[in-house]
Order: C-alpha cells, then sequence, then structure tokens
C-alpha cells in the first residue's frame, strides 16, 4: 500500500472508532480481516496513525476547525508526524486510494499552524471536557501539560527477570533495539520510540521467550518494588489480573514463601500461568473464584502484605490505550470506586498486625487514589498510611530525585509521564498496627 492508501485506511478506521465507539484494537482488527492484502507493515503503519490520531484528537480538531476523522488524522500529520502543508497535500492527492485532495479551509488551518495558546486545557492537554475538573483537581494549572504528557507515545519498557538474569546480562543482548537501562527501576530495560515507529517484536526475542524479560511498564516495575516484597513472606495479590506484578513479587522473594493470585474475574486470570511456567516462578498459587465461595478464606490476617492492583478508571495508562480516554464515562468511575472500596475492605480482614497493604492504580484521579486510601483509614482505625517519603527508600540513592520528581500526598505518592517518564501510577502503603 502506498502512505496515501495507508492515510485513507486509518481515516476510515478512526471513523468506525469514533462512530461506534469501539477500542481501537477491535477495529483495526477486523480492517484487517477486510482487507487481506495488506501486509504487516501495512498494518502497523495504519494502526500507528490511528493511535496517533486517537492521542491527538482534540488539538488536532481545534487546529483544523472540526472534528470529523478526516480533520483528526490530517490535524495528527501536522501535530504529531511534522508534516507541512505540503507534505500533506502529496498524500491527500485525489488519485486513486488516496484521500480527497485538501480544501482551502483545511489548507488555511494547516499555514495557521498550532493555535493552542487560547484553547481549553482539556484541548491543550487532549483529554475529554469533563474530565477537566478532576484534573484540575489534582494537577492545576499543570492540567494541560499533564494531559499532554499522557498523550504521548510510551516507550517500550521491560523488566528483568532476576529469577534468571539481571539487566547487565540483558543489556547487550538487546542492544540491536537501542535498549537503555531505566531511569529509576533498578531492574527495568526501556527501549524509546518514535512517533512513526513500529514497536519492536520482543515476544520473538530469545530473551522474551526464555522468560529472561517480560513487558512491563517502569512505573508498573516501581509499584511491585514499592510493595516491599522480601523472599519468606505471605502474600495475597487480590487483583492479579495477567499476572505481571506477581511475577514482580515472586522474582523480588527469590522463589521462597509464598503469593496468593486471584481475581475477582477469573477470565483476566488467563495468561497468568504461562507466564509463571516462562518466568520460571515456583512459588505462586493461583486461586481462581468459584461461585460464591471465598477462596482466600483460609489466609485470614495471616498475610505479611497484600498487594491490590485495584481496577480504575485507567487515565494513568492513556499513552498505551489513547482510545480508552475518549471512552470513559463518569458511571465507569462510579463502579470503579465501589469496587476498590470493596477489594480494600477485603484486605484489611486478610492482613495480619504488623503487615501491610499495598493500594496501587493505573490512574491520575483523586477519587480513585488519595480520597479513596483516607476514606478507608477512616473505616479502618488499625491502619495508617505509611510515609510516602519511606516508601520510596525502596529506590535506594535514587529515592531523594524520584521523591523530587513524584507527586506527593499524605495518602501516597502519584506517578506521571510529566514528572517520572513513567506510565500514571499511583502507590499507597497502609500498615496493620500491631
Amino acid at each position: 500500500m502506498t502512505p496515501a492508501a495507508r492515510l485513507s485506511a486509518a481515516i476510515d478506521v478512526f471513523a468506525e472508532i469514533d462512530a461506534r465507539r469501539r477500542p481501537a484494537a477491535d477495529a483495526l482488527k477486523d480492517w484487517g480481516l477486510g482487507h487481506r492484502f495488506a501486509g504487516s507493515s501495512d498494518r502497523a503503519a495504519i494502526a500507528g496513525l490511528v493511535y496517533d490520531a486517537l492521542r491527538r484528537k482534540a488539538s488536532s480538531a481545534w487546529l483544523m476547525g472540526e472534528s470529523t476523522p478526516r480533520a483528526v488524522l490530517i490535524g495528527t500529520l501536522h501535530r504529531e508526524r511534522g508534516l507541512d502543508v505540503a507534505g500533506i497535500a502529496a498524500l491527500c492527492s485525489g488519485a486513486r486510494f488516496a484521500p480527497a485532495a485538501l480544501t482551502d479551509a483545511e489548507r488555511a488551518a494547516l499555514v495557521r499552524g498550532d493555535m493552542l495558546a487560547g484553547a481549553p486545557a482539556s484541548v491543550q492537554g487532549d483529554y475529554p471536557d469533563w474530565l477537566d475538573p478532576h484534573l484540575s483537581r489534582v494537577f492545576g494549572e499543570e492540567r494541560a501539560a499533564e494531559g499532554a504528557a499522557l498523550a504521548s507515545r510510551a516507550p517500550l519498557d521491560m523488566r528483568v527477570n532476576t529469577l534468571k538474569a539481571e539487566r547487565e546480562e540483558v543489556l547487550p543482548k538487546l542492544a540491536h533495539l537501542d535498549a537503555e537501562p531505566t531511569r529509576w527501576s533498578p531492574i527495568g530495560v526501556r527501549i524509546r520510540l518514535a512517533a512513526d515507529a513500529k514497536s519492536p517484536a520482543i515476544h520473538a526475542e530469545p530473551l522474551f521467550r526464555k522468560g529472561m524479560v517480560e513487558i512491563q511498564d517502569e512505573g508498573s516495575q516501581l509499584a511491585a518494588l514499592f510493595a516491599g516484597a522480601k523472599p519468606g513472606e505471605q502474600i495475597v495479590d487480590l487483583a492479579a489480573g495477567a499476572g505481571g506484578k506477581t511475577l514482580a513479587l515472586s522474582a523480588a522473594m527469590e522463589n521462597r514463601g509464598q503469593i496468593y493470585a486471584t481475581d475477582i474475574d477469573k477470565r483476566q486470570l488467563v495468561p497468568i500461568y504461562a507466564r509463571i511456567t516462562r518466568a520460571g516462578a515456583r512459588n505462586i498459587q493461583v486461586r481462581t473464584p468459584r461461585g460464591k465461595a471465598d477462596m482466600l478464606a483460609d489466609l485470614a490476617a495471616r498475610a505479611d502484605c497484600v498487594l491490590i492492583d485495584a481496577p480504575c478508571t485507567g487515565t494513568g495508562t492513556w499513552r498505551r490505550n489513547p482510545d480508552a480516554k475518549w471512552r470513559v464515562r463518569p458511571g465507569a468511575l462510579a463502579a470503579r470506586l465501589q469496587e476498590q472500596a470493596a477489594l480494600l475492605d477485603r484486605a484489611a480482614r486478610l492482613v495480619k498486625p504488623g503487615g501491610r497493604i499495598a493500594y496501587v492504580t493505573c490512574s491520575v484521579l483523586e477519587e480513585e487514589n488519595g480520597e479513596q486510601v483516607r476514606a478507608f483509614a477512616g473505616r479502618h482505625a488499625n491502619f495508617s498510611v505509611e510515609k510516602p517519603l519511606h516508601v520510596t527508600q525502596a529506590l535506594g540513592e535514587r529515592a531523594y530525585l524520584f521523591a523530587r520528581a513524584a507527586l506527593i500526598s499524605d495518602a501516597g505518592l502519584l506517578m506521571t509521564p510529566r514528572r517520572t517518564d513513567t506510565d500514571g501510577f499511583f502507590v499507597s502503603l497502609l500498615r496493620h498496627s500491631a
């Protein structure tokens, strides 16, 4: 396919996502099935254009003066890919399989360039307008800048599985991908990706197949590290999902002690079994929900730590799931808040005196983070919030700089792409009084 044909296809896919509020991955998969002539490079290029347009949907529409799929894609080419009028006109030529030629109004909009200075914060930050009061509560006048960072493309981060390898051993074997150490995580590896770069096929790398590395954002690695798992402990992962943090805890525990991994939705646990085998983790016991039975009843007041990787709005992962930010609705926030409170109360029954709850969200919203923690502490007088500055000591010599970068509150610490160059993660440790 020509670059112009790829752009035309991206406009069609974006229109499908926008009109039906479909997940981008589903719409792209359906397009590929209906256009089998398109090769893998074509599909990757089209997906890249679609995801870029979703990241910059509001600002691109503002730039072009209209919010049609075509306008958003054209605006994205200018804002995200840096194409000038001539470059965009060459793609929008009106030739066979190419988008129609640029109109005079479109040319004028592109000539004017970025005119976002007077735009609302939600446009400058590329997020839904209804979320503006929520982000203002957390970031104040910096919310547009924080939103813009959440709209950037994320790097590819990996966690070195210390059960099988060390970072110094892994980095040379990924030199062909320009891998580098992560800034904060002592076991992280990062591959930076340009706006139009194709994601490397990490799953095909020998290191991945042998379980020496796992794909995991640096912020997620840090959240697991801050849980403070130690060899020999008894740990419960209440919302284990596919097992990313479970595996990180297993490695930190050096395969000693026991991790009990479960999830409200047993379907989320399906990938964990293969990942456990590949990682060589031997201290993980998966407890799949069975109807209304309490699969953790025997662990009451026995856990050294309960990790809650809480279901949330996912506002901190917009770099990786840009379509999700346009689908989230106020009702979803209310539902997540109920689930989070229920998980916290369940965790309180499992922690032994002197033990801790590690409460983690991939959200930047105060309602899901600090407010949730304070409400829990109000319901459970035998729990107190561990000082975030003490929690960061897990980073050793990096702790001081990290604490200056993260947003610290009385309830926990918040990472964001703008502040820590990670996904948005909130972490709070709640200690059970002995």
